[in-house]
């Protein structure tokens, strides 16, 4: 089991406990966000169950997330990266990401993925370059899932 880590900084706090991450705050962003929108909250709550979660707090409120989906030594994807619209522009994102990477398995990791189409700027900081070489990056892409998906009928929000 991997030992939760904290970050603090005037006021802020970044955790990856698991039981801290607010399903609803995450899912209410997500559900509107340009690359998720739609998704439930049941499969909003299974990805935290199963990746490594970096939420950003303020004040005990949940203003920012982003998660690993890892394998704990060799791969990860960095996914679901968000700052809430109010808190942007206090370079809290720069310091999210800084904490994604100061976590002891983000030193193991030969790659690191990160699918976006917002803030290249931020991501280059750390290291990030686009992937543009011919017959090398493979994907399966399914942008419209959660709006196309049929929902249960008596699924309603928890």
């Amino acid at each position: 089991m991997i030992a939760t880590q904290e970050w603090r900084k005037e006021g802020y706090l970044i955790t990856t406990d698991k039981e801290k991450q607010d399903i609803a705050a995450i899912h209410r962003y997500l559900t509107r966000s340009t690359w998720a929108a739609g998704i439930d909250r049941e499969t909003v709550a299974i990805s935290v169950q199963n990746s490594l979660n970096f939420g950003l707090f303020h004040n005990g409120e949940q203003i920012g997330f982003a998660r690993l989906v890892t394998d704990y030594a060799t791969f990860a994807y960095l996914c679901d990266v968000y700052v809430l619209e109010e808190y942007q522009g206090e370079k809290l994102g720069r310091w999210l990401i800084a904490c994604c990477h100061a976590h002891p398995v983000f030193a193991k990791l030969r790659r690191i993925v990160l699918f976006t189409s917002t803030a290249p700027w931020l991501y280059e900081k750390f290291g990030y370059q686009p992937v543009n070489r011919q017959n090398y990056t493979w994907t399966i892409a399914r942008p419209d899932i959660y709006q196309n998906a049929k929902k249960p009928a008596d699924q309603s929000e928890r």
